[in-house]
Order: structure tokens, then C-alpha cells, then sequence
């Protein structure tokens, strides 16, 4: 709480100071302005009245430029394509998250008719008997009525669940960025909506429903799977929700586990932040079963990755995994740049190969920090206190906001070259990244499919 309203003092003074010396320029120059100012505060903890000197020329070209090379030191003059997103800042108290620790119990389960009698519906009923049940005609139906959708419901989407019947979205290919090499991967749509909360998490941009969705009729998902399969194909949950985090109330790894023993040649991803493997480890499966999760240096678990459980405890779930016959994958995706970010990580994938046995990962998977231009404003509007929106960001080859190519093609040598320490046979891809990048690392193209 007093962090946020640290911030919320420092853009009203960003603000005042914009409006007192810079009362002759357009709304838009003084957004910007304001915009620069803020974020230039905030990077360096300083007040804004010590960035711009009282005599700072009246001309918006000046300060403008000065401010620019300030916020952007390392890329203003260096970047060749150089695109700064400045777009307007607003701070307001009921947008804030604040990340107590709590145990999610919805107050209101909401189950479309057909839905009803489903085993999913009487496990909710069982786990969370003082909640409200409502019987609903469609969850369609139920969003027409209720279309207004802004930050204050998105902060209080834990409290309502929905269980549908998935009539069509099934499968589908991973939503790869434009202008990027797709990894050839496939999404088992089974979801929707997370109860972790990342800051980092591009469901705030993208999510519009007041509650999290589950699908109740599974066995159509296997109906349907025939049609779509592709030999040798990859194919996972966890890219809309989190594939184990409820996992002994869905009971949904113990029939995909059971099914996909019938195609052996298909491998299914669970990919979690959490170490929910009860149910995991009393189910037969045929080895085609990968258990991955989301790695980060421990420090950036604390300050982004609310309500998950530690690196330690992802690594000591995934070892119990691999002891069960499972595979493993793990994915340094966001991977967040800030000053000690270098032996942090080193320190991270130490810890990793110190649990793990290279020869039991079926893959690794490195991101750096991308999203799209809108999530900035509800990051910071969430979380102002944040320090990942502290970095230069700049629009990039798909209209993302990334960091630039020289330090993104920084971080994957560095990591590679890490990774290479303990075996030189582990398989590595890039997540949303262009051609050029997985050619000048010289890492192998992926086959797609």
C-alpha cells in the first residue's frame, strides 16, 4: 500500500510540474511529457523537480529530446529502429492489486444448463458448499448481460467461476506473434483464467470475462482430438490457464494422461507454476507426457509471480515427476532484464541442473519480456509499484513492446552458453522471436506441423 501511494504522489508532481513550467504546449505534448517524466522518476527514485532544471527551454523539441535520451540512455542513439511508446498515464486506488495471500474460494459458481449434472459441477458444489450457485443458459447469454469489463473486475475475477460445455474451441494452433518463427506448438484449450497473479501476465490484456471458465464435458475435447491429431505433434495445456493449479478439483490431468496412452506417437505438455502433482503421481501414463514449468530467479517470483510457489518447490515437484517417469520441460519465459539479471539467472540454472538431470528435459524454452502496447497501461495501473515496465521497451518487428535486439540476442548467448555448461545435447527454442534471431544464435529451425 505505501508503495503505491509512493507513486501515486509522484505522478501528481509530475503532473504539476508539467502544468506550472509547460502550460503553453497541446495536451498531447504535455501527455507525453508527463509520460517521460514519470517513468524517468520512477526509474532513477528520484523527485521530478531534479530532472528538469527551471530554465529548461519553453520550445517542446528540447525537452522532449532530452528526456527521451534520459529515459532511453543505452538505445536512443544505438537502436536503428528506435519507437518509444508514450501513451497517457493514469493511477487510480481501485485499480490496484494488492498481493495478500489468500486461498482462492469463489463466492459464485455459475453452471450453464448443460452443465449441470456434470462431474465437474458436483466437485465445485463438494469443495466450496457456502458458495452461490447459479444455474445459467449459456455463458454467451450471460456475457450480453453483463458486457461492461474493466480492471476493478479483472482484480476480482476469483471470486465467480463458470462451468460450461465447450461447444467449438477445442484445439488450436499457438497464437505465435506476426513476423515471428512459430515453434510449431498446440494449444489443448482447456480454460480459461489464472488464479496466480503475475504482473507480467498478458490475460490482463486479453481476458474479458468477470470469472474463471472451466470446461465440463472433457470427453468432447477426445472426440474431437482425432480430427485435429497430427503425428508427432505437440500439444499442451496451460497457455490460457494454469494446467495443474486446481488440478485436484478439475481432475482434468487423470483422463488426458489415460487418453493419450492410445497416441504414443503425440506429446502432451502440463505446463504449471505450481507443485500440484498429487494426482500426477497415481496415474499410468505411456511416456509421452511432458511436466514443465515457468522458471524465474527467485527474486522475481517474490516481486511478480503472486500466489505461486518458489523455485525450489518447482524444481523438488518436477524431480518427483521425473522419479514417476515423467518428462520434464522447463521454460525461462518472461525472462526479465534488470542489473543483476546476469548472476541471477546463472544462479537459477545452477539450481536447476543441480536437481535436474539434463538427460531427463525434453525441452527448454527462452522469452524475453514482450507484450502487446495496451498491458503496459494496466500493469502499472495494477501494480504501480512494479519495476519490470523499468527497462527500455520499445516497439518491435510484431508492434510489441520488447527490449532491443542487441540485448535481447545478450541474454539468449548468455543463457545458451549457460545451458551449454551441463550438456550440449538439450533442446532449445525461442519463443516469439523472428528468423533472424534463431539464425544469428545458429540454433535449429523448427519443423512445423
Amino acid at each position: 500500500m505505501r508503495v503505491y501511494q509512493k507513486e501515486f504522489r509522484r505522478l501528481k508532481q509530475v503532473k504539476f510540474l508539467v502544468k506550472s513550467r509547460f502550460s503553453h504546449f497541446g495536451v498531447n505534448k504535455k501527455q507525453e511529457l508527463i509520460r517521460l517524466l514519470y517513468e524517468i522518476s520512477k526509474r532513477e527514485d528520484i523527485y521530478p523537480s531534479k530532472i528538469i532544471a527551471k530554465s529548461a527551454p519553453i520550445r517542446y523539441h528540447h525537452p522532449k529530446k532530452y528526456l527521451l535520451q534520459r529515459r532511453y540512455p543505452n538505445t536512443f542513439f544505438q537502436s536503428k529502429v528506435f519507437k518509444p511508446y508514450l501513451p497517457k498515464i493514469e493511477l487510480r486506488a481501485q485499480d490496484c492489486f494488492y498481493p495478500k495471500k489468500r486461498k482462492f474460494s469463489p463466492k459464485n459458481i455459475l453452471v450453464e444448463k448443460k452443465a449441470k449434472n456434470s462431474f465437474l459441477a458436483k466437485q465445485f458444489k463438494d469443495t466450496f458448499p457456502r458458495a452461490n450457485f447459479q444455474e445459467i443458459d449459456s455463458l454467451k447469454d450471460y456475457r450480453c448481460h453483463h458486457r461492461s469489463f474493466g480492471i476493478e473486475d479483472y482484480n476480482r475475477r476469483q471470486d465467480s467461476v463458470f462451468i460450461i460445455n465447450e461447444g467449438y474451441d477445442f484445439f488450436k494452433k499457438c497464437p505465435c506473434t506476426k513476423n515471428a518463427l512459430s515453434c510449431g506448438y498446440h494449444i489443448f484449450n482447456l480454460g480459461f483464467g489464472c488464479i496466480f497473479e503475475c504482473t507480467y501476465c498478458y490475460l490482463q490484456d486479453y481476458t474479458n470475462s468477470s470469472g474463471i471458465i472451466f470446461p465440463a464435458n472433457i470427453e468432447r475435447f477426445f472426440a474431437r482430438f482425432n480430427s485435429y491429431k497430427k503425428r508427432g505433434m505437440r500439444i499442451g495445456t496451460g497457455e490460457f490457464s494454469d494446467s495443474l493449479a486446481l488440478d485436484e478439483i478439475t481432475q482434468y490431468s487423470i483422463p488426458i494422461i489415460e487418453f493419450f496412452r492410445k497416441y504414443k506417437d503425440a506429446t502432451f505438455e502440463f505446463k504449471t507454476k505450481s507443485a500440484n502433482i498429487e494426482n500426477l503421481l497415481k496415474t499410468k501414463h505411456a511416456g509421452n507426457i511432458v511436466i514443465s514449468c515457468s522458471l524465474s530467479p527467485q527474486s522475481i517470483i517474490d516481486e511478480n509471480e503472486f500466489f505461486t510457489v518458489s523455485l525450489k518447490e518447482r524444481l523438488d515437484a518436477l524431480a518427483k515427476c521425473i522419479d514417476a517417469g515423467y518428462r520434464a520441460g522447463f521454460h525461462f519465459d518472461p525472462i526479465i532484464y534488470f542489473a543483476e539479471w546476469q548472476d541471477e539467472y546463472e544462479l537459477l540454472i545452477e539450481s536447476l541442473f543441480n536437481k535436474i538431470n539434463p538427460k531427463h528435459i525434453t525441452w527448454i524454452s527462452l522469452g524475453t519480456f514482450r507484450f502487446r502496447p495496451s498491458l503496459k497501461q494496466i500493469i502499472e495501473r495494477r501494480f504501480p509499484g512494479n519495476k519490470i515496465l523499468n527497462e527500455e521497451l520499445l516497439l518491435g518487428h510484431d508492434g510489441k513492446l520488447r527490449y532491443p535486439y542487441a540485448l535481447r540476442y545478450n541474454i539468449y548467448k548468455k543463457m545458451l552458453a549457460l545451458f551449454l555448461k551441463h550438456s550440449r545435447l538439450l533442446k532449445v527454442y525461442l519463443c516469439m522471436e523472428n528468423a533472424s534471431m534463431w539464425k544469428d544464435l545458429k540454433l535449429k529451425m523448427p519443423k512445423l506441423m
